[in-house]
């Protein structure tokens, strides 16, 4: 079955050990050393294909995890948004809950729990699996069927008015959902919260004419929101070739951003850009020296930044470094997992529990198996 790549899904519907401090090269400190206590596959379902997950921990300890569930492929009109939960570390998790399933594709998941308490669920339509399903009808009859069942529920129009940029909100801590709502931007990972009790969320402005790439901010808990800055385009760069951006606050009023870049300069790698002002201007987008992507951004109990990123070269897995400068510098890599079969995998995303061990998910094709499952490691920093 023909499968399109994760920069086509947007548009349609070694890792060196030098970083650039504003444009000047560093030589990277010496990565952390790790130790990996297990890691092990966490989804419950193994007919289907699970995709780019979101993790985090809430202030009572519980840890959440979204992602795109209920799949057939990487692309298909069957995502929808799952939940699962873990009350013990990611030692166990519950069994899947479908928080949204709209009438066409729902791609990635972010979650958020915001200072107040309310969890935030970000999410992207998309119908980008549309040139497969015209290709299905004369090389594999039953499953064109099933896929054309699915695509026929709404019209040509209807599905183009669907496509969007969505989120769903919880106040109480998860027991109920509001239905979906349109906001600004998306990236794969959500928001973030503030210092000063706004929440910044740094992505893409996706199904629109201009495609604007920047942030957007909520200053009421996440139920509206509103355009609050353009991220500016390094010169040579086209915009559009941006994507999948993530934000962390390194520290009160400076702003961490990372960015999926698809440019000619630094293909396949992550740029950074920061904000000195809460997110309201920022510097231009710039190498850090880091092949893989997209990155997610933490801030750890010790107020070090961690990235962690996909490896989609041999050995594939994935990999992550640390800043102890606020993001100005990043260590050499160091490994989470490196027995990837291919490069369907990544998306890792990192949550660290009270005692400062860390949990990280991402989402992978094992050999052998046409779906794509979700595993977790759980390790340490020594």
């Amino acid at each position: 079955m023909t499968q399109l790549s994760r920069r086509t899904v947007l548009k349609t519907g070694l890792a060196i050990g030098t970083t650039f401090v504003l444009g000047r090269s560093a030589t990277a400190v010496a990565a952390p050393t790790v130790a990996i206590e297990s890691i092990s596959t966490i989804s419950k379902l193994p007919d289907k294909y699970h995709g780019w997950p979101t993790l985090a921990r809430r202030k009572n300890g519980e840890l959440s995890l979204v992602y795109s569930g209920g799949r057939e492929h990487h692309v298909c009109p069957f995502g929808r948004v799952e939940l699962m939960t873990s009350r013990d570390g990611g030692e166990s998790w519950t069994w899947p809950r479908v928080l949204l399933d709209s009438a066409i594709d729902d791609r990635d998941a972010g979650v958020l729990e915001t200072a107040k308490g309310t969890l935030l669920v970000s999410t992207f339509t998309s119908l980008a699996y549309e040139p497969t399903l015209a290709k299905l009808k004369a090389s594999d009859p039953e499953s064109f069927a099933r896929w054309n069942a699915v695509h026929e529920r709404m019209t040509a129009e209807e599905r183009t008015a669907d496509l969007g940029t969505w989120m769903l909100r919880s106040e109480d801590g998860g027991a109920s959902w509001s239905g979906r709502y349109r906001v600004p931007v998306n990236s794969p990972h959500g928001p973030i919260q503030l210092a000063d009790g706004r929440l910044l969320y740094a992505g893409v402005e996706l199904w629109t004419k201009d495609r604007k790439v920047g942030v957007a901010e909520s200053r009421d808990d996440g139920k509206t929101w509103n355009w609050l800055s353009d991220i500016p385009t390094r010169s040579g760069d086209s915009h559009r070739e941006y994507h999948e951006l993530h934000a962390v606050e390194a520290k009160p009023g400076r702003v961490v951003v990372h960015i999926r870049n698809h440019n000619r300069a630094n293909a396949g790698e992550t740029l950074q850009c920061e904000s000195t002002d809460g997110g309201r201007t920022w510097s231009e987008p710039r190498s850090i020296g880091v092949w893989g992507l997209p990155s997610h951004l933490l801030r750890l109990n010790d107020d070090r930044l961690l990235m962690t990123y996909g490896y989609r070269r041999a050995p594939f897995g994935n990999q992550a470094r640390i800043s102890d400068d606020a993001g100005a510098t990043w260590s050499e890599p160091f490994t989470i997992s490196d027995d990837g079969a291919g490069g369907d995998l990544g998306y890792p995303s990192t949550a660290q529990l009270d005692d400062g061990s860390l949990v990280t998910v991402w989402y992978e094709q094992l050999k052998g198996n046409s779906h794509a499952v979700l595993r977790q490691a759980r390790w340490k920093l020594r």
